[in-house]
């Protein structure tokens, strides 16, 4: 029997069509529009596609797009400047630094001078202490992804036993707080986890995120999991380039109740998520409701 697909594509359509419908409504009764920034320093060629596509998407739901492009030897003074004039920018609802930054430059020390606030990237230590102790926060774009692909294919998570694969600060740790916050019964496992394969199977949830292509085989599934691959790795076969997950997508299909695909699973919903933490934000900042269903 095969899984079902999630399609994260179109669930990702599905959050862009509800946030431009909240925003026309903001401008319609209030008179606000949100407004993202965008901080690009230097000129990694995928930095500068993923900026592009972010401006383009937020242009799309009726947000206004700030981009600020710095090159690549702006001191990390400069940079911080340019944090503090957005963070002062009534017009500014959600501010991102691309990253990575620089070397010269320290991303925490940066990260932490965005106003936690505003920022919908959610990896402001002051965010991350709010969303560890169940507080109101921004959260990642990518774990608030992947919960609301969970939420749409379950409904209750309540009593579920997951298990997140990666302890990063971007997705793991912060899945593993959401899927908490859902009444997961949520374990981290990692690189020096014992038998990890065995843990894996002991999940009713399996969130890969550790960035080494098709490390999870079909046999570490447990039958009719649910597993969201959050990994993208681009590797060479066949004499071709192509993109993987970190599961071996083709065995696991066969074990798992349903699966993300790579690409077309987790992707799509990250700048999804980038727009709806920007009206969070936005209507935060304005003392209105935040949108259901779209914040954890």
């Amino acid at each position: 029997m095969s899984a079902t697909i999630i399609d994260g594509k179109a669930f990702a359509a599905k959050v862009r069509e509800q946030v431009a419908e909240h925003v026309a409504r903001l401008k319609a009764e209030h008179g606000i529009t949100p407004g993202l920034a965008v901080v690009l320093v230097g000129e990694d060629p995928a930095s500068q596609v993923y900026v592009r596509s972010k401006g383009k998407q937020t242009a799309e739901a009726g947000m206004n797009s700030f981009e600020r492009k710095l090159p690549v030897e702006t001191s990390e003074a400069d940079l911080l400047a340019v944090v503090q004039e957005l963070n002062a920018d009534p017009a500014v609802h959600g501010i991102l630094v691309q990253l990575p930054l620089p070397a010269h430059v320290n991303s925490d020390l940066v990260i932490n001078a965005i106003d936690p606030a505003k920022d919908v990237d959610g990896f402001h230590i002051s965010n991350v202490g709010l969303l560890g102790t169940g507080q109101k926060s921004m959260v990642p774009c990518t774990p608030l992804g992947c919960l609301m692909l969970l939420r749409d294919h379950l409904g209750s998570l309540s009593g579920l036993n997951a298990v997140v694969v990666g302890r990063s600060n971007i997705v793991g740790k912060p899945m593993a707080q959401l899927l908490l916050g859902d009444s997961c019964t949520v374990t981290i496992a990692h690189s020096r986890t014992k038998d990890l394969a065995a843990v894996c199977r002991g999940a009713d949830i399996l969130v890969a995120a550790v960035g080494r292509p098709e490390m999870i085989p079909g046999d570490w599934v447990k039958p009719g999991a649910v597993v969201i691959d959050v990994g993208i790795n681009r590797i060479e076969r066949d004499g071709k380039t192509r993109l993987v997950g970190d599961v071996d997508f083709a065995s696991a299909v066969e074990v798992a109740g349903a699966i993300t695909p790579v690409p077309g699973g987790v992707g799509p919903m990250t700048i999804a998520c980038l727009l709806a933490n920007t009206l969070t934000a936005c209507r935060r900042a304005n003392g209105l409701a935040e949108p259901e269903g779209l914040t954890a």
